[in-house]
């Protein structure tokens, strides 16, 4: 007799989340998956809580109810930090950068919170945070700033540098720890067409060959929708639709309410 296979859990989920800012209902039981080797595509108008659902799942903010997992496992009160060693993730709105720090040095405390941990509270405590790196770290950042297109900056200031750049940087440092997921915070703004083609298939690369969970939130819509294997789209704290691109582009309440004219292009190509 066979026993039927059992299906592993989506790499990323988040069930029944509920945010409230004082009487604002931020996010009123929003549910998401994300699975293994696959872009999500989260979209929605300024105000609808994406960057707050982005916050809940990456532990920078408790929800008030519901369950974050990866792989499976409740990691709702885990630390940011905790997470990050676990395998996540992320990019902001706004670049963090660290003021003094080399482009080559944000990459290698990336690494190191992944697979150094201990070398990294070392370094860091005896004043040597940024000694020669061993081969499997220099060989994953050099990866890396050729891919991006970086590689010229490594050994200068992260500060000061374009916004376009400072993304791709900051793309850089969440790849530098080989992240099982990856949060995505409007890592397209700002980039030219040259930069959006080019992390664009960077993109399509590291999920096909690494095979990370991507949750991206991006106001390009065609961007969103081409990228994109799956899509949710939030509307004042509630997710209203959700599936593939095409379900998207062919929902009424997301073309009236959302994309308008976008989605018109999109499905006329």
């Amino acid at each position: 007799m066979n026993t039927p296979s059992v299906a592993p859990p989506p790499r990323l989920a988040a069930r029944d989340i509920t945010v409230r800012f004082g009487g604002l209902l931020a996010l009123d039981s929003v549910d998401i998956e994300v699975a293994a080797g696959t872009i999500t595509g989260l979209v929605g108008p300024n105000g609808a809580g994406k960057s707050t659902l982005f916050a809940v799942l990456s532990g920078l903010r408790p929800p008030q109810g519901g369950t974050v997992l990866l792989d499976g496992r409740d990691v709702t009160r885990a630390s940011a930090q905790g997470r990050a060693r676990s395998g996540m993730a992320r990019t902001f709105q706004h670049p963090e950068l660290f003021t003094g720090l080399t482009v080559r040095e944000h990459l290698e405390l990336a690494y190191r919170v992944r697979f150094a941990h201990r070398r990294l509270w070392s370094d860091l405590l005896t004043g040597g945070a940024f000694r020669r790196a061993p081969a499997p770290e220099a060989g994953r950042i050099a990866e890396l700033a050729a891919q991006l297109e970086i590689e010229h900056l490594l050994d200068g200031p992260a500060i000061g540098l374009p916004l376009g750049t400072s993304r791709l940087i900051e793309l850089a440092r969440s790849l530098a720890c080989d992240p099982a997921v990856l949060l995505l915070d409007e890592p397209f703004s700002g980039l030219d067409s040259h930069e959006t083609t080019r992390l664009a298939g960077t993109l399509r690369e590291i999920v096909e060959r690494d095979g990370p969970a991507v949750l991206l939130v991006e106001h390009d819509v065609e961007l969103v929708l081409g990228l994109s294997a799956r899509v949710a789209v939030l509307d004042f704290g509630r997710m209203i639709a959700h599936g593939t691109p095409a379900d998207i582009a062919a929902d009424p309440r997301v073309r009236a309410a959302y994309l308008g004219e976008a989605i018109t292009e999109q499905e006329d190509q």
